[in-house]
């Protein structure tokens, strides 16, 4: 077991930090990690059929990433400025981080493209306010017609129309994120067609995953660490989906940490509930950590000292993981979102 945040530190090269997706989704590679003994191989992602194995089960998240960021000026002021929404508040309100937040008073309005208007509120803290839209009709049609997509702030350029489609998994279906659950982003039509014909199904929880997710750990004793909360929902159908699968001898591979933090947030009582259940969940994995649902692991690589690269190190073992990260830098993979990916298999419960 490791508290210290200085634990989950490896260097990488800032060039090996992806800026555009691969210029086919399932080409992009696939690093193997055997969770049981460590060992490695590199793949690529197009050959995913050939690795899972008829019987298994690939769980996604299908919440879909909003146009959340806009920018523009404060009325009276001539330097940029920036709203980024994040959490729906109540009376079609909405929490938004908004730079610059000192010269931006409460009352002030915020002036966009193709018309907009928002409103700003109260001030809550940390750069964050209440926020109201005066201009268009709703926030629908704000996002469509001045909104960019949230691209995270290791993506060093500004989001452009491309990433629209290329910053949502194909899985997309529920509104509601600011982050995209960048595990969903390598599949395909076609891959999930071969996927099918392998014998392997696809079943969906929705997580909406927010601006917290790229929020730093701070402490070294990470014991001390709050996590943050997202709004996810489960249906007692994949709940049944997911016991039928690992008690007829299948794997359960959860598509990104998301779906790890929806798997395992429910206790037995709710798991085995008729009900779908939405909620909240600050539920922070890290070694040591016993997984009730899963087997298996398709993710990204993670930021350094991040809680996800904790969820993954809880998974498949501190020192394999950081020797594997080890690997792809040598191997020169591409990090983070628009990244490769790696997949943690395991065998079957």
């Amino acid at each position: 077991m490791s508290e210290r945040l200085s634990d989950y530190d490896y260097a990488l090269p800032e060039e090996l930090v992806a800026q555009r997706p691969a210029a086919r989704r399932d080409a992009s590679r696939l690093l193997l990690l055997d969770r049981e003994g460590g060992a490695v191989s590199d793949r690529r992602f197009d050959e995913l059929p050939g690795i899972l194995e008829p019987g298994d089960l690939l769980v996604v998240n299908d919440t879909r990433v909003l146009a959340a960021r806009f920018l523009g000026r404060r009325e009276g002021g001539q330097g940029q400025a920036e709203v980024l929404l994040h959490t729906p508040a109540a009376d079609g309100h909405w929490i938004a981080l908004v730079r610059p937040g000192k010269r931006m008073k409460p009352g002030s309005l915020f002036l966009g493209a193709e018309g907009l208007r928002i409103r700003l509120g109260e001030d809550l803290g940390g750069g964050n306010r209440r926020v109201s839209l005066e201009s268009p009709s709703d926030w629908a049609e704000a996002m469509d017609g001045a909104g960019a997509m949230p691209l995270p702030p290791y993506i060093r350029r500004a989001a452009d129309e491309a990433d629209r489609e290329s910053y949502q998994t194909h899985f997309a279906r529920e509104d509601g994120a600011v982050a995209a659950p960048t595990a969903g982003l390598h599949f395909t039509p076609e891959l999930l067609v071969r996927l099918q014909e392998r014998g392997v199904e696809t079943a969906t929880v929705t997580l909406h995953v927010g601006l917290g997710t790229f929020l730093p750990v701070r402490s070294e004793d990470i014991a001390g660490h709050r996590m943050h909360r997202e709004r996810f929902r489960v249906g007692a159908a994949l709940r049944r989906r997911v016991d039928e699968t690992r008690a007829a001898g299948g794997r359960v591979v959860a598509v990104g940490t998301t779906v790890v933090r929806c798997l395992e947030s429910l206790d037995d009582e709710e798991w085995a509930g008729g009900d779908e259940l939405e909620r909240d969940t600050e539920i922070f994995i890290r070694p040591p950590y016993e997984f009730r649902r899963l087997d298996a692991l398709i993710t990204n690589f993670h930021l350094p000292r991040s809680t996800l690269i904790m969820l993954v190190s809880a998974f498949a073992g501190r020192e394999a993981v950081l020797a594997a990260y080890e690997h792809a830098v040598r191997e020169r993979y591409r990090f983070y979102s628009y990244g490769d990916a790696m997949l943690i298999l395991g065998g079957r419960p």
